[in-house]
């Protein structure tokens, strides 16, 4: 009879160790299932753990059923980019902040940029395309909608092949926002950031330069526009992105060891001033970067974890007004 227990006993032991573990099998494929993200590269997840409220400070949603392009452009539309894929995206870093950044697929119409702030709720800011045309009502109605900065994409990339921004734009419309409390985001080629100091040194509002300001390799912290970035930052008006695209780096995945040396630099001279953002779907790159690999970047340009805190948390607080 004893001998009989202990059989039972063992059998069900046993039995329970099969169903565990095949529980376990089944939670850890369905937890590498949930990893996948569209315009993603790989599914693994990020070795950095986000600290709470981490926001991804550039990205773009694109949903051609619901917000069909206008017209007429051509500036391409990225498949799979809307907030139901953003999700993924968002689950698999443990970001919980956004900011979206209307595409220039999009030219003027901010409606999807507005729609996906509505649909992520309170953790979510949008930065808005405009012309000089926009009206005040227009203005308070993308401010109300959650937007708290305008774009300028000057055709730093090909892919732009109708840029609906211009440069003539940027100061009249510096003013017009300043008034809002709303920065302007350059994205625009390191040369013309360069050339242009005196227009970032006169206008009104805060500025936000895009990309690490699209500073080219193998120049760096040599070129010019980092010692124009680094003087407007110290006059405490300006902030960069610290975000990779495929003309920051010669080097490239795995390791993009120099924009490594580059986002250094930038966080060791001005970490109150940094932001960073994923450039979710990744639309100028053909192939598509890993985003765990993207989000592990800020473990070497900023080695300690308050820093990273201040680029992940404080820093898009102050920037975007979301509660401290």
């Amino acid at each position: 009879m004893r001998t009989l227990e202990i059989g039972r006993r063992r059998f069900l032991k046993q039995s329970c160790q099969v169903v565990l573990g095949t529980s376990a099998s089944l939670l850890s494929r369905e937890s590498k299932a949930e990893s996948v993200v569209p315009n993603s590269a790989g599914t693994d997840l990020p070795t950095l753990k986000a600290p709470r409220n981490a926001c991804d400070c550039h990205f773009h949603i694109y949903d051609a059923v619901r917000f069909p392009p206008p017209r007429g452009f051509s500036n391409p539309m990225q498949p799979n980019a809307r907030v139901e894929e953003y999700k993924l995206l968002r689950r698999r870093l443990q970001t919980t902040r956004s900011v979206i950044v209307t595409p220039a697929t999009y030219v003027t119409d901010n409606r999807v940029t507005l729609n996906a702030i509505a649909r992520l709720g309170p953790t979510a800011r949008g930065v808005a395309v405009v012309q000089p045309d926009v009206t005040d009502a227009e203005l308070s109605t993308l401010q109300r909608g959650g937007i708290r900065g305008i774009r300028f994409s000057l055709n730093v990339s090909q892919a732009v092949t109708n840029p609906v921004t211009r440069f003539e734009m940027i100061e009249p419309l510096s003013k017009r926002v300043a008034e809002l409390g709303w920065h302007i985001q350059i994205s625009w080629s390191a040369d013309g950031i360069a050339e242009n100091e005196s227009l970032w040194n006169r206008l009104p509002s805060s500025i936000v330069f895009d990309h690490i300001g699209h500073i080219p390799q193998p120049a760096g912290v040599n070129h010019p526009a980092y010692s124009v970035m680094r003087r407007l930052i110290d006059k405490g008006r300006t902030w960069v992105k610290l975000s990779v695209t495929n003309d920051n780096s010669t080097d490239g995945p795995p390791t993009y060891n120099d924009v490594v040396r580059l986002g250094q630099a930038f966080v060791i001279a001005a970490p109150q001033r940094l932001v960073w953002g994923s450039n979710w779907p990744h639309p100028i790159e053909i192939q598509k970067p890993n985003d765990a690999v993207l989000f592990d970047l800020l473990t070497r340009w900023a080695p300690d974890k308050p820093t990273r805190q201040r680029l992940l948390v404080e820093n898009p607080a102050a920037l975007y007004g979301f509660e401290q």
